[in-house]
């Protein structure tokens, strides 16, 4: 059995590793027999070692948590801190979203592994869409970026946070279970017993951690390169000129925050570069619908649950979010 279990890692850890090496032998003999291409070539690869190596200290940070959830929370743990009462489990799951420092793309093995620990996927969601919109780091970082200016930061947490709470009960009213892939329904691990040692548990945490790093790592892969071939191919330049007006720049927004996949914490100083072009309400649907929702992101999602669930998710917080700052723009 432990050998079985040792061949996926190393099965695993090739496929990843081919999948990376293939890409970027790809690009390199791209550039080197076809030189009209180069320059675009060369920027897709840019584009997506860049995403790649910003995305994975933080999907490094998610699956260590997630480890650490499997091996040291139980289900008593669990039910004793979720409320019962759904409304009361959504608010309660964003609020701790919203004080976790993590990333879009690293949060998605943490909620995985809540889901199967016992936790609704309501207050599953609340926590995936809060923890990388408006935790500390992220809301510093926007204070910054906007050169101190607390309107934006302050705009960005609070119109987050309410939209966060508003999907998640949308969540709550249509879906029930847990939503994972059929593939994925009886993914539940062994727990150590309460005589295991420290260090053995703390050995058990890192191997699920590793587990679940090739399992989720491979996705990860493949939303970067999406996300860099989107970036290199689909002119913004285009998107802008489309984004004439309130209703149709805050779309345009929403789109290029999909399409760009910038870390949470990083987004507000591209945010503000666009400051000049587009209006506060439009910024602030970038800045609110990326961390929710982007393009690398997706692809991890649809790894873990069932497409009609991630499409209905999508649909739901871009919907959301486009309807509040419609409304909200009639205020600034």
């Amino acid at each position: 059995m432990e050998r079985l279990h040792f061949s996926k890692y190393v099965l695993n850890f090739w496929l990843l590793f081919i999948l990376f090496l293939g890409m970027l032998q790809l690009l390199l003999f791209n550039v080197s027999a076809l030189n009209d291409l180069s320059s675009s070539l060369l920027n897709l690869n840019t584009i997506f070692l860049s995403i790649l190596i910003e995305a994975l200290p933080f999907v490094l940070i998610g699956i260590l948590i997630a480890g650490f959830i499997q091996i040291f929370i139980t289900e008593e743990h669990i039910q004793r801190w979720i409320p019962r009462n759904p409304v009361m489990a959504v608010i309660m799951s964003c609020l701790v979203g919203a004080l976790f420092p993590a990333c879009e793309c690293g949060i998605v093995p943490i909620v995985r592994r809540l889901i199967v620990k016992g936790v609704p996927i309501h207050a599953a969601i609340g926590f995936m869409l809060t923890g990388p919109l408006i935790n500390p780091v992220v809301i510093l970082s926007t204070y910054m970026a906007f050169g101190n200016d607390l309107r934006i930061a302050s705009l960005r947490m609070l119109v987050g946070f309410v939209i966060a709470i508003v999907v998640a009960l949308l969540i709550s009213l249509f879906f029930k279970g847990s939503q994972f892939k059929s593939s994925l329904q009886p993914y539940s691990l062994t727990i150590p017993s309460q005589q295991t040692s420290f260090f053995t548990k703390l050995l058990n945490m890192v191997k699920h951690a590793i587990d679940e790093f090739f399992d989720m790592g491979k996705y990860l892969i493949i939303g970067a390169f999406l996300a860099a071939f989107v970036q290199t191919y689909i002119s913004t330049k285009t998107l802008v000129a489309i984004g004439e007006g309130e209703p149709s720049s805050i779309l345009v927004m929403m789109g290029l925050a999909f399409i760009l996949s910038l870390c949470s914490e990083a987004d507000a100083f591209i945010g503000a570069s666009f400051s000049a072009i587009f209006s506060t309400p439009s910024i602030l649907a970038f800045l609110i619908f990326g961390p929710m929702i982007d393009l690398k992101n997706t692809i991890m999602l649809m790894s873990v649950f069932r497409l009609k669930f991630v499409f209905w998710l999508i649909a739901l917080v871009a919907t959301v979010v486009y309807i509040s700052i419609w409304i909200l723009s009639a205020y600034l």
